[in-house]
């Protein structure tokens, strides 16, 4: 086989890296993987189980053995010579180990190869090169992945497959729609988690024969996408408003254009299989009509209204956003904030105290407030019940200091808590919810005191024209200039934050279109409580219906120009007033004809003119509809017939309320069914350190840069390209020195795809780490890598069996990696239908890495050299058979890797699958469910493991005299059937003159002169040490691990019938008493070994 010819990668040198060992896929395996990565640095197949026994050498062989050698080498070499193709000079591999050896001691003088450039014309079926030619020699993610997606996407291969009738197939049908990335500019690698998660069902799905669709698509996020296109225009000393609202929009569709063209690059980069002709964009002219249809619907059944309500404002964007687009930051107390618009920096987190005057007396009442500013719009004092203070004054008014003629009536209201601040608070309503709500109860007055750029107004008296902050401090003065400041105190606080600008959050009252939500709400909450639809994880569900009982109206309007304009019309009457708070006045149509004809029915005999409302509708309207208007709605379309109810959506748990939830309430509403029968919230994807990923920390990292690697200096470049202050550049800078000092080394989309996968636990958030990304390429290079062996080991006119069964002629290793294979494929396939996404991932990885290559093709290797034409024959076809299935199974985490080295096996007989994105998902097949031949050929595993370690241990290097004693009958039938396999696998130790492996009875005396390894419960490895070791350091080791092993056993008999025991699963008591009988075993070849060495003394 060709070995790894490659040296290490620095960032921009398109190399193989040295396969090393990739990170552990479960807790269970970790020392093992890690004890293989210390061992074998290159990831190669040499001999012995997970490279052998490496201190122990090269096997030492007879003479005969030598001979015999000899005359099949020279026959493989003629072989290997009219087979073998010399590329650009590169070396003819042959089988000998010298040859190997060669090989890899002048690969390593290899120089670094060129920039590889796919030769195959985009769309065509990719040319394979020999393995032979240097770009495949090792494993190198841009040549493995080349080629192959516009082929498959040319190909159709993504396309929902139906049966003969136009129908979804018999299996069934598997519908993702793709949550929309916002069309704001490249992904990060928090879209990459979910599309390599959602990529891995339509690709398992479609392999297990359903109907699959995909539906691509961007959003056009209306006030990100604004935000970002008016700072590009201002660096050019251009406003929206220079370029009027036609020309700014046009200006916006030629930017969206090119960022979803790069949106799809990387999603197409990524390898995931969407169905590209059924592409959509939430302003497409489908989706355009789908939002008319909606608000229209909506508004006639009155659901929609116009309302003057309080919304979150943001002054430095001018227009209301919606929760999810701000921060809550968290205060301790005082703290100094930068704000848009101020020079100096903010106070916030201070409880100012001020007393109110009482009209008519000389008492005051006591307010406390963290906003001093907004006591100018202040028209109400509100009372805790219960406190006895300020009981006197309920029904009195206070009078305003700043504003003539303003009174402010003092009452109680069970909101105002005791104990809490002053006992009495300050209502406000047109500028806090609370007081809002506290405001509509009283009957209060609602005076706006602040302009949209959050100027104070002519309602401020005195301070109209001031900023809102810098009137902070004004009225700060004035109120100690009048004598009625009490005191200033931290105050611990939520302060809400713009998360497009970094303003704080103002509330404003303002005309809106609003959306009752509470009976949407109560069928969203029974379509799930009924099991229609179930959401994962249960935490994600908890939070579903805590959101959903405390739901208040929607907001829907948003004061942009970019977005789907209300389709709604203001009737200007002549001679009326022209109000447009009043919801009366407005008639919502499809078109301007649809609405002239409701105003004219409304209005009967009135003159008027239509003013269609300049605001757009909020993103979420129209995103809320992304299942079933990407399918048609409203019009009645085959997609819509076949393909909904769509059957998953899988999206981050932050956005559950804000989207899935009313995607859920509308797709009832709207078209009478659930838009989805599931949904998988996963994880958000944080920095190394745990935080979030934010372009000011320098810690968001883009897809493409993880799988084609970049510079240090090329990172840099790109923080450049954003609209980072200095601070923040300095920042940025900082982190990414500390993180990638050698920039990001080239890992490929395969490993990026299983790492993430792999991430995804169904817990907690991800701590992203490139160094786990880089691991899992090596683990793409050991796939590779025994790819290459195989069909290295298959010869030119090798023919599978027409399926993947037995052929009555395997030996127990055979017999063994086959039930390991069918045994895998059912537990993928249970835990990518449970959508336990990492227990997959850690399952194929153990396969293939565990069994496969560190152990079949390892042990395989004796037949295929030394056996008979018929071993040698049903080695191959088992070969074949491990490797087609571990490749078809890995496919959906790892769709290039796969294809690539699954297009270069042979085919089965009667096998036309163009694609492995066509081969059929290995499913559990009883033939080849071996329990039996699985613990017979682990217990050979574990007796040459133990001899490997115990020749280590002792350095025992050659001759080695060992003793095998099972404890039980058929432990006994299966050491000495396959002595010549434990023999092979029992490491340079066993080889030698005078090396012996003995068979002893369980009735025999244990042997003397030995140290001992207990193999479970099954059996005893003795090694003659006498004569070769300190017997006095042995006793020592031997009474320590006594010792351990003697607390082992004392903690299993707690846990065996200990408390809780009956309420365990049989499954799990029968581990528990196998752990409880390997203790005691253990325990008892210890005793024996001390006394063993005891006697050992005295001889």
């Amino acid at each position: 086989m060709s070995l790894n010819a490659a040296s290490h990668n620095p960032p921009g040198i398109k190399t193989g890296p040295v396969s090393g060992q990739p990170p552990s896929a479960s807790i269970e395996t970790t020392a093992a993987l890690l004890g293989a990565s210390t061992e074998d640095p290159l990831g190669q197949h040499e001999g012995g189980q997970d490279q052998g026994d490496r201190a122990a050498g090269t096997k030492v062989k007879s003479a005969k053995e030598l001979e015999k050698e000899r005359k099949k080498a020279e026959k493989q070499k003629k072989f290997d010579e009219k087979k073998a193709k010399t590329v650009n000079g590169s070396i003819i591999v042959g089988t000998s180990k010298t040859k190997e050896k060669k090989v890899k001691q002048e690969s390593t003088k290899d120089e670094p190869l060129p920039e590889y450039n796919e030769p195959t014309p985009p769309g065509q079926k990719k040319r394979l090169d020999s393995l032979d030619d240097p770009f495949h020699k090792a494993y190198i993610p841009k040549v493995v992945e080349s080629g192959w997606y516009a082929w498959w996407e040319k190909s159709g291969f993504f396309e929902p497959e139906l049966a003969a009738d136009n129908k979804v197939k018999e299996e069934g049908c598997f519908v993702i729609p793709e949550p929309p990335p916002n069309v704001t500019g490249a992904l990060h690698m928090g879209h990459a988690l979910p599309n390599a998660l959602q990529d891995t069902l339509i690709r398992w799905n479609r392999m297990r024969g359903l109907s699959t669709l995909w539906v691509p698509g961007c959003d056009h996020a209306s006030i990100s996408t604004q935000t970002v296109v008016e700072k590009m225009l201002r660096r050019k000393g251009i406003s929206r408003h220079d370029l009027g609202r036609k020309k700014f929009i046009e200006k916006v569709f030629e930017w969206k254009e090119e960022k979803q063209q790069n949106i799809n690059n990387t999603i197409r980069r990524m390898g995931g299989s969407l169905d590209w002709s059924r592409e959509r964009f939430t302003m497409d002219e489908g989706h355009t009509l789908a939002t008319i249809e909606h608000f229209v619907r909506l508004h006639e059944e009155g659901l929609i209204y116009r309302a003057n309500r309080l919304v979150n404002w943001c002054t430095a964007l001018n227009t209301g956003i919606s929760n999810l687009e701000l921060d809550n930051k968290e205060l301790q107390g005082r703290t100094l904030l930068s704000v848009p618009g101020y020079e100096r920096k903010v106070e916030f987190g201070v409880m100012t105290h001020f007393n109110y005057p009482i009209e008519g007396s000389d008492e005051v009442i006591e307010i406390a407030t963290t906003r001093p500013e907004t006591m100018l719009g202040d028209t109400g004092i509100a009372v805790c019940p219960t406190e006895a203070r300020w009981k006197h004054l309920i029904g009195k008014n206070a009078k305003h200091p700043f504003i003539e003629d303003r009174l402010l009536p003092i009452f109680t209201d069970e909101h105002v808590k005791e104990g809490l601040g002053t006992g009495a608070m300050k209502v406000t309503p047109a500028h806090d919810q609370a007081d809002y709500d506290i405001g509509k109860r009283h009957d209060l007055q609602f005076i706006n005191i602040f302009t949209d750029d959050g100027l104070i107004n002519h309602n401020g008296g005195d301070f109209e024209g001031l900023k809102r902050y810098d009137a902070r401090y004004k009225v700060i003065q004035a109120l100690k200039e009048r004598g009625i400041y009490v005191k200033a105190e931290d105050n611990p606080m939520i302060i809400p934050v713009c998360q497009k600008s970094g303003d704080i959050i103002e509330y404003l009252l303002k005309p809106q279109w609003w959306m009752d939500m509470r009976s949407m709400a109560d069928a969203a909450i029974k379509v799930v409580q009924d099991g229609e639809i179930k959401i994962r994880p249960m935490s994600a569900e908890r939070e579903y219906f805590r959101w959903l009982k405390d739901i208040q109206p929607w907001c829907i309007s948003r004061q942009l120009w970019w977005g789907h304009q209300v389709p709604a019309y203001f009737v200007d009457i002549e001679g009326l007033p022209n109000d447009q708070s009043d919801g009366e006045r407005w008639v919502a149509g499809r078109s301007n004809k649809e609405a002239e004809q409701k105003a004219r029915a409304k209005f009967p005999g009135k003159s008027f003119k239509l003013q269609q409302d300049e605001d757009v509708l909020d993103t979420w309207f129209t995103s809320g509809m992304w299942p079933f208007s990407i399918m048609g709605w409203p019009k009645k379309t085959q997609d819509m017939e076949l393909f909904y109810p769509t059957s998953l959506l899988e999206t981050g748990w932050d956005i559950l309320f804000f989207w899935v939830a009313r995607m859920i309430m509308l797709g009832i509403k709207l078209t009478g069914k659930i838009p989805f029968r599931e949904v998988y919230c996963h994880p958000l994807v944080r920095d190394s350190e745990g935080r979030k990923m934010s372009k000011s920390l320098g810690n968001v990292i883009d897809p493409l840069d993880v799988m084609e690697g970049i510079t240090l200096e090329k990172l840099h470049d790109k923080l450049l390209v954003g609209n980072l202050d200095p601070k923040e550049m300095t920042t940025a800078t900082k982190f990414q020195q500390a993180s990638f000092p050698e920039g990001i080394p080239e890992c490929g989309a395969d490993a990026v795809r299983f790492s993430l996968i792999n991430y995804t636990t169904g817990g907690g958030d991800i701590n992203f780490d490139i160094k786990v990304i880089h691991g899992y390429r090596r683990f793409c290079n050991k796939i590779y890598q025994a790819t290459k062996y195989v069909l290295g080991k298959l010869p030119t006119d090798f023919t599978p069996l027409r399926t993947a069964n037995k052929n009555s002629k395997e030996s127990l290793s055979e017999l063994w990696i086959l039930h390991k294979f069918t045994t895998t494929a059912a537990n993928i396939n249970q835990a990518l239908a449970a959508r336990e996404f990492s227990e997959a991932t850690s399952i194929s990885y153990q396969y293939w890495y565990t069994n496969l290559c560190d152990v079949y093709i390892e042990n395989s290797k004796s037949i295929i050299l030394d056996g008979t034409p018929e071993e040698q024959h049903s080695a191959q076809q088992t070969l074949y058979t491990a490797l087609e299935g571990g490749l078809t199974m890995i496919h959906p985490f790892m769709p290039f890797l796969s294809e690539e080295l699954w297009q270069r096996l042979p085919r089965r007989p009667g096998d036309k699958c163009p694609s492995i994105v066509k081969a059929a998902y290995p499913q559990y097949n009883k033939e080849l469910d071996d329990p039996a031949s699985e613990e017979a050929y682990e217990l050979v595993l574990a007796v040459s493991k133990a001899i490997r370690s115990l020749a280590a241990q002792y350095d025992i290097k050659d001759s080695a005299n060992v003793h095998i004693k099972p404890k039980t009958s058929k432990a006994a039938e299966t050491c000495q059937a396959q002595l010549h396999s434990i023999k092979s696998l029992g490491g340079k130790a066993t080889y030698g003159s005078s090396a012996a492996i003995t068979i002893l009875n369980s009735s025999n005396n244990d042997p003397s002169g030995c140290v001992v390894q207990a193999v479970g419960a099954s059996a005893a490895v003795y090694l003659l040490v006498k004569g070769r070791i300190d017997i006095d350091a042995e006793i020592q080791k031997a009474k320590q691990r006594l010792a351990k092993a003697s607390e082992s056993v004392e903690k299993q008999r707690k846990i065996v019938g200990g408390e809780g025991w009956a309420k365990m699963k049989e499954e799990a008591q029968k581990v528990e008493r196998r752990k409880l009988e390997d203790a005691e075993s253990e325990v008892g070849v210890l005793g024996g070994s001390i006394q063993q060495f005891e006697r050992l003394k005295i001889e």
